[in-house]
């Protein structure tokens, strides 16, 4: 019998959370089938024993490649079903929460579908995006107003279902049809703004990310922690997604931008910020991980 969808879970150093992630998910599936499958990416901390000690998903045993690397490796040992729902292991979706965005999904013209993301305290989580743009990166995003803020803050956002340029990445609803169109997610990025790639490579495709708040999950954030070569890794990815879009004189502005805006943050105390700095100025010292240490503009 086939699956109504496959899931997807890619997991590092998460025994600590992804126990609960996949107890969630009986009553968040309700009555749906489905293939679950847990892509460990070389955690040293007994992630994948515990998983290969549960009946209810599969584990695929992985070197650390990488978050998008995760994912296409998951999609590609999964069942093949129509629909691919991707997590981060520190997620907990509601009960009956995976049916509303299978529904949307099967709009006309949608190849993503994100829920309404909540902090493990319950609160609202502004997880909606607008796509990344020069004035976007002027620090403005305090004004609110949406030429100059990237988050989307405003409540009635998250009240009602609408398209979106793109939303965070814990939980990501996709057609097979679109990962398959895109050649699936971008491994280049290693860690940090696949999840704004690949809605942005959706949308020129012609497929739309659709927010579903009927459907809600809760995400803990913050599991992994975010070391300073992590942080850099971030600002980089940015400047790169950026480039791989736009001109060559907006990208010098957008990285200038990011390159100021880290050495106020580093100035206010934000310690990690400092690296961030180094790494945007000398490639050599970027994460090996993502392969763009040869030139000052990462691309």
């Amino acid at each position: 019998m086939s699956p109504d969808l496959d899931v997807v879970i890619v997991s590092y150093n998460s025994a600590h959370v992804i126990g609960e992630l996949l107890d969630s998910l009986p009553a968040a599936l309700d009555g749906l089938a489905a293939d679950v499958i847990v892509v460990d990416n070389g955690s040293a901390d007994g992630t994948a024993d515990l998983v290969a000690r549960r009946s209810d998903c599969r584990l695929v045993q992985s070197a650390n490649v990488g978050y998008a690397a995760g994912i296409n490796r998951g999609a590609r040992e999964a069942s093949g079903a129509n629909a691919i729902l991707v997590m981060n292991p520190d997620v907990r979706l509601y009960p009956a929460s995976v049916s509303p965005m299978l529904s949307a999904l099967g709009q006309p013209g949608t190849g993503i579908v994100v829920p309404q993301l909540r902090s493990a305290g319950g609160h609202l989580a502004p997880s909606l995006r607008r796509r990344p743009t020069l004035l976007r990166a002027l620090g403005l995003e305090r004004t609110g107003i949406p030429a100059f803020a990237e988050r989307i803050k405003q409540a009635e956002a998250y009240a009602r279902p609408h398209p979106v340029d793109w939303a965070q990445g814990a939980v990501v609803l996709m057609s097979r049809a679109c990962f398959d169109a895109l050649g699936g997610w971008d491994e280049s990025y290693f860690l940090y703004s696949e999840e704004v790639d690949v809605s942005l490579r959706a949308y020129d495709a012609g497929l739309l990310t659709y927010y579903e708040p009927g459907s809600v999950a809760v995400h803990i954030g913050g599991q992994s922690g975010q070391s300073a070569a992590t942080h850099a890794m971030q600002i980089v990815n940015r400047v790169r997604l950026y480039r791989r879009r736009n001109g060559l004189l907006a990208s010098w502005c957008y990285y200038w931008l990011h390159v100021a805006s880290e050495a106020s943050r580093m100035v206010r105390g934000h310690r990690p910020s400092g690296f961030a700095v180094r790494a945007l100025l000398w490639p050599s010292l970027r994460p090996v991980e993502l392969g763009c240490s040869d030139r000052r503009l990462p691309r």
